[in-house]
């Protein structure tokens, strides 16, 4: 039986918007009925909740902004504000019926710094002269794991020469050397991943491509210290002063964060390591979350109830130093030709100049 909270109220036609109609027929559900706002039939209905869901997805997510480190959304709403935001002529009547809905204001957001990058031990990684003591904080502070020969993962290559040669899926040539997030000239890193379609997106797949994947596994236990894990804090560590979210943000950014990235890895081979287990830059794109989602302006990850659901979002890649295939710490269980062959986008939207 349903509550009212499960009644519908409005559907996808009470909407002018493509982004949003569109929107609403993911999020909406296919009840028989005519819709109580527009009375027009045969169109996926949503309850109050489900209205909720689908301004967060527009309006929030749809206006998130990424930083150099770190991202917000430029817009939030509530029930405290009235809508203070400049509202497109094709989104005004979306606009009020979603306010009188929802007894909400649209507003320009405000964000927390940190979300900006504006954390100390990130900013003292970005400096030369503290560098070090950041990077020696993340070996201590971050646990190791061992990688057992029971576990397979995969690696990639593009068009590679002699597909069917296991030393074709060792790590680059030295003079590929340099261009991944973790190896440098003189370190050369395997790169793999027990999510295939990680592996995919990294190498940045076309259909114009010959693909082979390697399945790959340890040949003894190898130590590899786990940057992928959520660094479980004291509660008077705030998402200023916070190196779980330095490491997170630094492994979220693009091609500027590689040079420390690979100060960290450097260390970790000095240590002893084997390699590093860190959080893939595709992860949020391949589970269809979003970063940095926040509560009155802490993160989730520092909300012991929500931990557990914030480590869901990192899909875990494997860098493993040196050439472990050619060493025989890593062996070529089985070797396949890749067939792509469909590619779908999951997408949702967000206003225009926000």
């Amino acid at each position: 039986m349903n509550t009212p909270d499960d009644l519908p109220v409005v559907c996808s036609n009470c909407f002018s918007s493509t982004g949003l109609r569109l929107d609403a027929e993911r999020i909406g559900r296919e009840l028989p009925g005519k819709c109580p706002n527009c009375h027009a039939d045969g169109y996926r209905k949503l309850p109050l909740a489900g209205v909720g869901a689908l301004a967060h997805r527009y309006f929030v997510w749809g206006s998130l902004w990424r930083a150099k480190y770190g991202a917000a959304p430029l817009i939030q709403f509530n029930e405290h504000q009235k809508t203070s935001i400049d509202i497109k002529p094709w989104l005004e009547a979306d606009v009020r019926l979603i306010e009188r809905l929802l007894s909400v204001g649209f507003f320009h957001y405000g964000p927390s710094l940190w979300m900006l990058g504006e954390i100390e031990p990130l900013k003292a990684l970005q400096r030369s002269r503290t560098r070090q003591s950041i990077v020696d904080r993340i070996l201590k502070e971050y646990p190791s794991r061992q990688l057992a020969p029971t576990e397979t993962f995969y690696r990639l290559r593009v068009n590679p020469k002699t597909p069917d040669e296991p030393s074709q899926y060792d790590s680059p040539p030295p003079e590929l050397a340099g261009k991944g997030r973790l190896d440098s000239k003189g370190n050369p890193i395997l790169y793999g991943s027990p999510d295939l379609e990680v592996c995919i997106h990294e190498c940045r797949v076309t259909v114009e491509d010959d693909v082979f994947v390697a399945t790959l596994s340890a040949t003894r236990e190898l130590a590899l210290l786990d940057l992928s894990v959520l660094l479980k804090e004291s509660e008077g560590i705030t998402g200023f002063e916070s190196l779980d979210l330095t490491v997170h943000m630094l492994f979220m950014a693009g091609r500027h964060s590689y040079s420390l990235a690979r100060k960290i890895a450097e260390a970790a081979r000095n240590a002893g390591f084997d390699g590093v287990v860190y959080p893939s830059y595709f992860s949020l794109l391949r589970l269809g979350r979003m970063p940095l989602e926040t509560n009155y302006g802490i993160s989730h990850r520092r909300v012991n109830e929500l931990q557990e659901y914030e480590q869901s979002k990192t899909i875990p890649n494997l860098a493993l130093f040196g050439r472990p295939i050619e060493s025989g710490a890593v062996a070529v269980r089985c070797i396949d030709r890749l067939v792509v062959g469909r590619v779908g986008y999951e997408y949702h939207f967000g206003p225009t100049g926000a």
